[in-house]
């Protein structure tokens, strides 16, 4: 009789291996397992990797809001080293971005050159604006606007502007973005400086961004996946001369 109870003892504590041990204290699962380990490290290395895992990837998407000089963008851009493409929205504004190289396009509705010409001092009638209509404006290198609509299609601008914590950093809980399993970093007390959450898959990418002081949260995904980038025909580009309206 001993035998088979020690025996059905034996039975059990198998069966119910995963949810305790038998005869003793449980053990709690590893939070690392099946995981790239990122989760060991301190919160300043966890940074680290991830600027890093981010500098050196091919191509991501961002997308979501951010508040630059007292003005709120919504983003959903797709860049890579040699430019970018996407949307851009603020003010009740929208306008789509095209980099290839040093080349840089913008194309918006009728509605929003008018709006423009009217707001940079210009003439810009209807007619004017409907020339314009959906059409790829090339935007001349040495327009005032080059450099800010140009930031907005650069990997590097956009990823060194947008990573930073303020203040000093900490580590905080495990989550998920997107199915992926996380970690999130905080910047200064209770992530007043920002928050990123990191990829415990594979490379240690940042995957959710919120911004110090409530200034915006971005997605970013799709990292190191290609996408095509061409410059439009020349039947679909308009070239406004030297200087494009200076309200966008």
């Amino acid at each position: 009789m001993r035998i088979r109870n020690t025996a059905l003892v034996a039975v059990m504590c198998a069966g119910l291996a995963a949810l305790t041990a038998c005869g003793g204290e449980g053990e709690k699962a590893d939070p690392d397992a099946g995981t790239n380990g990122v989760g060991k490290f301190p919160a300043k290395k966890i940074e680290s990797k991830a600027r890093t895992a981010a500098g050196s990837a091919d191509a991501v998407h961002l997308s979501g809001s951010l508040v630059s000089k007292g003005r709120t963008y919504k983003l959903d851009m797709k860049l890579k080293g040699d430019g970018g493409t996407g949307v851009v929205s603020t003010k009740g504004s929208r306008y789509e971005l095209l980099r290839v190289g040093e080349e840089l396009y913008l194309k918006a509705d009728a509605g929003f050159w008018a709006h423009q010409g009217a707001s940079g001092g210009h003439s810009g009638d209807a007619a004017a604006a409907d020339k314009l209509d959906d059409k790829y404006v090339k935007v001349p290198s040495g327009d005032p606007s080059y450099k800010r609509l140009s930031g907005f299609t650069d990997k590097s601008v956009m990823l060194d502007g947008l990573l930073g914590l303020h203040g000093t950093i900490t580590a905080g809980e495990r989550g998920e973005v997107g199915g992926i399993r996380t970690i999130r970093i905080l910047g200064g007390k209770e992530g007043d400086g920002g928050s990123l959450d990191v990829s415990l898959k594979g490379r240690p990418y940042p995957l959710r961004l919120q911004r110090a002081g409530g200034a915006g949260v971005i997605r970013l995904e799709d990292w190191n996946k290609d996408f095509k980038l061409s410059a439009p025909d020349e039947d679909h580009v308009v070239d406004y001369g030297r200087q494009i309206p200076t309200g966008t």
